[in-house]
């Protein structure tokens, strides 16, 4: 076999252009990593591998490696781990290339820093490209997906049509061509039907999940493979190793004796002299801990109601070093639901034999659209808990401006769907693992979706005449006026503004501090609204003016080109390079424009009557229908971020943490009490300033191992939740951790030594930490004498080209780690080596670039129905602008162009930027809390920090803070 060449022949385009214009500036030529650049250049790009073999593994040759980011990136480039993290500018302040800096926008793409974050955007898109490609497995219509040639350019599959026995099914076009219409395309169904109008089932309610890694290798513990048998020699099941010693030997957070902790209970008096150690992320704040179960309730859930399998099994603690540890023999589970246990079929293709499906299948009990579903529903039963307004319909039902509570049922029905742990609760959708946080966000959102409501109010009074924006698609050319916009076409549109607020919080505010880097920061900007569009300069600003244009030539230019690739049937073209172009314009409201004509004859030819080609036409699924992969609920296991005691905090004295509240202690009926007794604005302050915890080994919450199941009939009554969460990825089949990375485009590892990030001093207290946690996991894992006759994987090859074998490059007979058996969890909470301000780890973070893309990319609400005619013209403004531009809590910014923008009075991280989405929502629904947001540049920072310059991530507070008791004696 031959070794991978990472880049193509010389490029002479690529090299003309790149290296000419390096040759400009005498500055960039005396630059020691110069002749690097230059070499770069004339490798040319790098090559999409037409086998999965054959993946970037975001590994850079030498000179790459120098010309983005000297000697520092140089140096890893043998670790398992992403070279783009060592580049220039990728880190804070130290991590800039020190000298003289470009004066020029073009200019700063030739400097180091430019090249070091350019760079790193390449790597991270060339990865996503290849994600795409190799990583798309739907448990319907995989073997299209295989045997034909155009499968990228597939756009509608058979698969994606609803049963005769659904009750829209004649609505749609019954047994002939399926094509949604009429009433239901104009906002989201309550199951999620009809999103993509050619394929109504795509994302509904219970279709199957999908995955992210090939059949064969799902459900290694069935061993039904000999790569899998060689891999793991029958050391694996769903109790080997014992979950719950895993969960006490290697993810119990350590105890400073006498602190009062009380295994995560605290004191029943809230006592601040009772506190839990936990190892603190200083740049990541809790309400980002529970922001991420709010989103999760709306992707996916594995249960019907809250329910698994009706019966209970044991949760491991079997061996006597587990109880030793304080597990609990008398727990027990619900096993996990399956749609689908049979063995499956295979078909053959090209000479090689692949699996239609994986060994089981589950089924996703929500919609998989990002639709806001935990507040508005996703089926009959959860419908029945979304309470409207008598008063006003198009409103969600508050009570002193707080949710009411679930009907209290002395049985659960069809009538009355509440279950009796969800008793006391506020009525939302979806009630389950009920806690303070995610009674913060329901209420928090209730209140904002009112507020749109009676924005629309106040329009429908003031100009009733007035054009409303919105559109029936049976009369599309009849101008709707405000008067005549009905109640639950209100209440829908302001779902649609609601949804899409939510998508921009996550995309564009969690999710840049989540991973705060500049490389980040601009592909997550990038992904809402464009590459192009970011900072644009003040001439393309006033060239816009005078041309009468909402975007610059650039993102006109890509939006074009991304239309026409998605169109094509050629699969290069309709995935990785419409990928690419998308980035350039901007996935959310690409296609929701349709351009035509020339000077004053120009205007926009977008119209409703044209289903498949505008309403429908900006989609793109990539050849595989649209739902989460079963990889991606077991990556979003955050429980470790979470602290065990909350530091609660009163609006009237920021500065003073009046009790430590038990996290316990406010989950279920109890968080409703706790909502209703202190007050959204002092649990927003409260979760805004204290920080979570590090998503690390040795740092899970003590009372989620020991958290009260009194429903359960099991004999602990209590459940260990960080046991569960090992246990349900084995149910599920997600392979172990090894395999897991080899899957998805990622390096190999050796050894457990592998996870100790190497780029800390050998003396370094936190890399000793690292090493304990090594031996911890040698301990539980064990060794084996390797056999290097046994192949174990056909992902991912040797340096020489070989395939990976169970000696992993160690002569044959050595004693070996059990690597390979690693759970997926275990393995990447045990990634020490990250980018610079990741809460996450590079393998987590890598299920999410291409599923986070295209939650954005299938969904026509967000691409070519992102328009008036579905939102109205006030939810589109309100989505685009965060809300009335005038209610800007700071003087309203006139731009070159003459339009109005609501933006930050101090650059943020060397940018300019709008005032984050989040923060607008909190001033305007909290306004006890307007004076603390004023200092916050992102709602998810800890509110009380000093961000510094350039994504400092240090623990400081900011003026104003000193005396907050947070910032004493805390690293």
């Amino acid at each position: 076999m031959k070794k991978r060449r990472s880049y193509r022949k010389p490029n002479p385009i690529t090299c003309s252009l790149l290296c000419g214009l390096s040759l400009l500036s005498p500055v960039v030529v005396a630059d020691s990593d110069a002749k690097a650049c230059i070499k770069m250049a004339s490798s040319g790009l790098l090559e999409i591998a037409d086998d999965p073999t054959q993946r970037f593994l975001g590994k850079v040759e030498e000179d790459t490696a120098r010309c983005r980011g000297g000697e520092k990136a140089v140096k890893y480039r043998n670790t398992p781990w992403v070279d783009w993290q060592n580049y220039y500018a990728s880190g804070d302040q130290q991590s800039k290339h020190q000298g003289d800096q470009a004066i020029t926008r073009l200019g700063e793409h030739l400097y180091p820093d430019g090249r070091g974050v350019d760079g790193a955007l390449m790597d991270l898109e060339y990865q996503r490209i290849e994600l795409i490609k190799f990583n798309l497995f739907d448990q319907d219509t995989y073997q299209r997906f295989v045997t034909d040639p155009t499968r990228a350019a597939t756009t509608v599959w058979d698969e994606m049509r609803l049963p005769p026995n659904h009750p829209n099914y004649t609505a749609v076009g019954g047994d002939g061509k399926q094509l949604c219409s009429g009433s239901l395309i104009t906002h989201r169904t309550l199951n999620g039907i009809c999103n993509d109008l050619a394929n109504p089932l795509m994302g509904a309610t219970g279709m199957p999940f999908a995955r992210n890694a090939q059949f064969e290798e799902t459900f290694p513990r069935l061993e039904k493979t000999e790569l899998v048998r060689n891999r793991h020699a029958g050391r694996l099941g769903l109790m080997k190793p014992d979950p719950q010693l895993l969960s006490r030997k290697l993810f119990t957070r350590e105890q400073t004796s006498g602190n009062g902790c009380n295994q995560g209970l605290g004191d029943s008096n809230y006592s601040t002299d009772s506190n839990c150690d936990y190892l603190k992320a200083p740049f990541f704040n809790v309400l980002a801990a529970f922001w991420i179960q709010f989103m999760t309730h709306d992707w996916f859930s594995h249960t019907v109601e809250g329910l698994n399998e009706n019966q209970l099994v044991s949760a491991g603690c079997d061996s006597a070093e587990a109880q030793a540890l304080g597990c609990r023999p008398g727990d027990r589970v619900q096993p996990s639901l399956y749609a689908e246990t049979t063995d499956p079929e295979s078909f053959e293709f090209a000479g090689k034999r692949y699996l239609k499906r994986a060994y089981r299948t589950t089924g996703n009990h929500v919609t998989a659209w990002w639709d806001a579903s935990q507040i508005y529903g996703y089926d009959e039963a959860s419908l029945r808990r979304v309470l409207r307004d008598p008063n006003d319909k198009a409103k969600l039902l508050m009570q002193d401006n707080y949710l009411p509570l679930l009907a209290d049922c002395a049985v659960y029905s069809a009538d009355c769907p509440v279950q009796p742990q969800w008793l006391g609760q506020e009525s939302v959708a979806f009630p389950d693992n009920w806690n303070i946080g995610l009674s913060f966000y329901h209420n928090l959102f209730t209140r904002e979706h009112n507020y749109f409501v009676d924005h629309f109010r106040e329009l429908q009074k003031q100009t009733p005449d007035a054009d409303s924006g919105l559109r029936n698609p049976d009369q599309p050319d009849r101008i709707i006026a405000y008067k005549d916009v009905e109640d639950e076409r209100l209440f829908q549109a302001a779902r649609l503004v609601i949804a899409a607020e939510i998508a921009k919080i996550h995309t564009i505010e969690w999710t840049t501090q989540l991973l705060y880097n500049e490389p980040l920061n601009k592909a997550m900007n990038s992904n809402w609204s464009g590459l192009f569009n970011q900072e644009e300069s003040r001439v393309s600003q006033i060239l816009r003016r005078i041309t009468g244009k909402d975007e610059n030539f650039l993102s006109r230019t890509a939006s074009k080109v991304a239309q026409w690739l998605g169109q094509s049937d050629n699969p290069k073209a309709s995935g990785g390079a419409y990928s690419v172009f998308a980035s350039g314009a901007g996935i959310f409201g690409l296609g929701n424009s349709r351009p035509e004509g020339r000077l004053w004859w120009k205007h926009d030819a977008w119209n409703l009557n044209n289903l498949e080609t505008d309403v429908n036409g900006g989609t793109n699924h990539f050849g595989s229908p649209f739902n989460f992969p079963e990889e991606f609920p077991s990556v979003y296991r955050l429980h470790a971020l979470v602290p065990d005691l909350i530091e609660f905090r009163n609006a009237s004295e920021p500065n003073r943490i009046t009790h430590n509240i038990p996290v316990a202690a406010t989950v279920r009926k109890a968080a409703t009490a706790q909502m209703h007794q202190r007050g959204l604005e002092n649990w927003g302050l409260s979760m805004g300033r204290q920080r979570l915890g590090l998503l690390q080994l040795r740092n899970s919450p003590l009372f989620l191992q020991n958290l009260p199941m009194p429903h359960l009939d099991s004999e602990s009554k209590q459940l260990d939740i960080i046991a569960l969460d090992i246990l349900r990825d084995r149910e599920r089949g997600v392979p172990r951790f090894n395999e897991f990375r080899r899957q998805i485009g990622l390096k190999t590892l050796t050894s457990f030594d592998d996870f100790v990030d190497h780029r800390l001093d050998e003396n370094d207290p936190w890399r000793r930490h690292q090493q304990e946690t090594v031996q911890r996991l040698r301990e539980i894992y064990g060794t084996h004498a390797c056999d290097a006759s046994k192949i174990i994987s056909t992902a991912q090859l040797n340096g020489d080209g070989s395939f990976i074998n169970d000696c992993h490059g160690r002569p044959d007979g050595s004693v070996v780690d059990n690597i390979e058996d690693v759970d997926n969890i275990v393995g990447w909470m045990a990634e020490y080596t990250r980018p610079h301000g990741f809460a996450i780890s590079e393998t987590q973070f890598h299920i999410f670039i291409i599923n986070a893309s295209r939650r954005l990319f299938s969904d026509r609400f967000f691409t070519s129905s992102f328009r008036p005619e579905f939102y109205s013209r006030l939810g589109y403004d309100w989505v685009m602008h965060n809300g009335p531009v005038q209610e800007c809590p700071y003087p309203v910014s006139k731009l070159a162009d003459g339009s109005q923008a609501c933006l930050e009075p101090e650059v943020v991280n060397g940018h300019e930027v709008a005032v984050s989405p989040l923060k607008r929502l909190l001033i305007r629904n909290i306004p006890e809390i307007k004076n603390e947001l004023m200092h916050v540049k992102n709602a998810f920072d800890p509110w009380a920090r000093d961000r510094g310059s350039y994504y400092d991530i240090s623990w400081k507070p900011r003026p104003g803070a000193e005396t907050d008791p947070a910032f004493s004696n805390q690293p």
